[in-house]
């Protein structure tokens, strides 16, 4: 499976805005925080997990996340091919990202606030994996 946006809309009327995403579907989450790096510079790199699945949605502002999918979990490639997506808080659109991928998240505006939704809870298997952002070569 590939990493790919789930497209939300939104709506505006006289009473305001209303974002929605009909098309996520929320039956396997079991745990949701919130991200939010101390500044556009700041970038969060490279961290992800061999079993567990991911959501990304933005609740304020705009990120852009790379994808780099592991196969060598131990000494993967250090030039392996990154998948860019840009996903901001205009409409409600999830990315999903599948189990096998490292991420690195960098946000474009100040303020930003990304929620990540997992399929895990916390610590219920041990599937954490980070490199030195330096790692892999841009």
């Amino acid at each position: 499976m590939n990493p790919k946006i789930i497209s939300g809309s939104s709506f505006k009327d006289g009473r305001g805005e209303l974002n929605f995403n009909n098309l996520f579907k929320a039956t396997e989450i079991k745990r949701i925080y919130t991200i939010q790096n101390v500044n556009t510079s700041f970038i969060r790199r490279w961290q992800g997990h061999k079993i567990e699945q991911r959501w990304f949605t933005v609740v304020t502002g705009s990120f852009r996340i790379e994808l780099i999918r592991i196969d060598d979990w131990e000494l993967p490639s250090t030039n392996l091919k990154r998948e860019v997506f840009e996903i901001s808080d205009k409409q409600l659109d999830v990315l999903y990202i599948p189990s096998g991928f490292i991420s690195s998240i960098q946000a474009m505006e100040e303020n930003s606030k990304l929620l990540v939704m997992s399929d895990y809870f916390l610590n219920e298997i041990e599937d954490n994996y980070k490199y030195d952002s330096n790692y892999f070569k841009d």
